[in-house]
């Protein structure tokens, strides 16, 4: 039994969605658990939808009817024998979704709550409209959603899994379906708590949610399919010499995604190294490829340099207002207003007397975030910053990379190199 997982990008549209269905018919008699994401930019568009409603912005109705009509279009385009039975569950989903936004208990609840009871749907809507186009087309398959076996706790947008209960509720729900299906179609990225609030696992969560359910069933294997051919040395944009990977070990793994790699979701490898699974990464565009296996690998191979590229950071310098020593107890102030206010810490440093920290600009936690610490402390930044990490650095990678920029901080150790920089005006 495998986990395959298929990101937004792989059904964008009708043409996506009759190739998935190609790819699963090519693994005949095989049981196979399909974790999709929402489709295209569902996501981006759905928090469009969100930010507007927080806001109490009247153009939340709007942008809703434009990712309704998304959505209508790909059914269009897939031409289903009865297309009015799809149409009926696609407009159940967004009357729920209209209500909710009627209602002020979302927005009561805080920002979080709200992006997770609304973003979620967007895996809803692509599941539903996937399950039905393949039953129609002799791909025979049972939907399910997902929130009834994977139990988070009520850390809204970054939700914490309950493993005991996620396990069990997995293993009954599973061996009750493939009795009746070898293809299971579920969602990716969404959990719900014990009081039935829909949660989210943090974006590009479908990939963790592949492998929490590989870990409880205990899968022969997880596949990522994305629109790459593997795990790539860089992201093309940005470093035009990258290579693919053919091998990539669980270590490695774990330290590109903690940086900031956005091929997988951070999350995801623990859960399958914990049971030695392995998880390839191929391309939904050349589905015959192997691309990139990772897993208990001695070493990454070929070992080039890795580059990951994170943009719109902020770097906080934070200091004592009376210049005295930054000491155990002032870190210990400044990580609690990190934490209180769920700032992505991606590079730390300390001198004498300031500690400075390289964080995700979100442009909902930091304001709040600066002016929490500012009560205590003299605080400055830079944003508009790139953060740069090399794994498996050379001296020469480095000094390209530093051609033309302005470097604020950097860190280096055995095996990476992380630069903080903006471009040299």
């Amino acid at each position: 039994m495998r986990v395959f997982k298929f990101g937004g990008a792989s059904v964008k549209d009708a043409e996506g969605v009759k190739n998935l269905s190609g790819i699963l018919a090519s693994f005949k008699d095989e049981k196979l658990v399909v974790v999709v994401s929402a489709m295209g930019k569902t996501t981006n568009a759905l928090e469009k939808v969100v930010d507007a409603y927080y806001k109490n912005d009247n153009s939340a109705s709007e942008y809703l009817k434009e990712v309704k009509g998304f959505h209508l279009e790909i059914i269009s385009g897939l031409k289903f024998k009865s297309s009015d039975e799809i149409k009926k569950e696609v407009d159940a989903v967004f009357v729920e979704m209209e209500w909710a936004m009627e209602e002020e208990t979302a927005r009561s609840k805080g920002y979080a709550f709200a992006y997770d009871q609304l973003v979620s749907q967007g895996e809803i809507l692509s599941t539903k409209i996937i399950s039905r186009w393949l039953n129609e087309n002799e791909v025979a398959n049972r939907w399910m959603d997902v929130r009834d076996v994977l139990v988070t706790d009520n850390t809204y947008r970054d939700a914490k899994i309950n493993w005991a209960e996620t396990e069990n509720l997995t293993e009954e729900k599973f061996s009750e379906l493939f009795q009746k299906s070898r293809i299971v179609i579920t969602q990716g990225f969404i959990g719900t708590t014990s009081e039935n609030f829909t949660t989210t696992l943090g974006r590009e969560g479908s990939d963790y949610t592949a492998a929490i359910l590989a870990y409880a069933l205990n899968a022969e294997e997880v596949v990522v399919w994305k629109d790459v051919p593997g795990v790539l040395s860089a992201d093309p944009k940005y470093y035009s010499d990258a290579v693919k990977l053919e091998e990539v070990s669980y270590h490695d793994a774990i330290e590109l995604t903690y940086y900031g790699a956005t091929v997988i979701h951070p999350k995801t490898i623990q859960p399958i190294e914990n049971k030695n699974i392995p998880l390839r990464v191929c391309s939904f565009k050349s589905p015959k490829d192997k691309g990139t296996l990772i897993g208990n690998f001695q070493e990454t191979r070929p070992q080039v340099p890795c580059f990951i590229f994170k943009t719109n950071q902020i770097l906080i310098s934070i200091s004592a207002k009376d210049f005295s020593f930054v000491a155990e107890e002032n870190i210990s102030e400044i990580f609690s207003a990190i934490s209180r206010h769920k700032a992505k810490v991606n590079l730390m440093q300390n001198s004498a007397i300031s500690f400075s920290v390289c964080v995700d600009n979100d442009s909902f936690k930091i304001p709040a975030l600066l002016h929490d610490l500012k009560k205590k402390f003299e605080v400055l930044y830079n944003d508009g910053l790139r953060l740069v990490t090399i794994r498996h650095y050379l001296p020469s990678t480095i000094d390209s990379l530093m051609n033309g920029k302005h470097v604020l901080l950097e860190q280096r150790s055995r095996h990476t190199a992380q630069l903080v920089m903006k471009d040299e005006k």
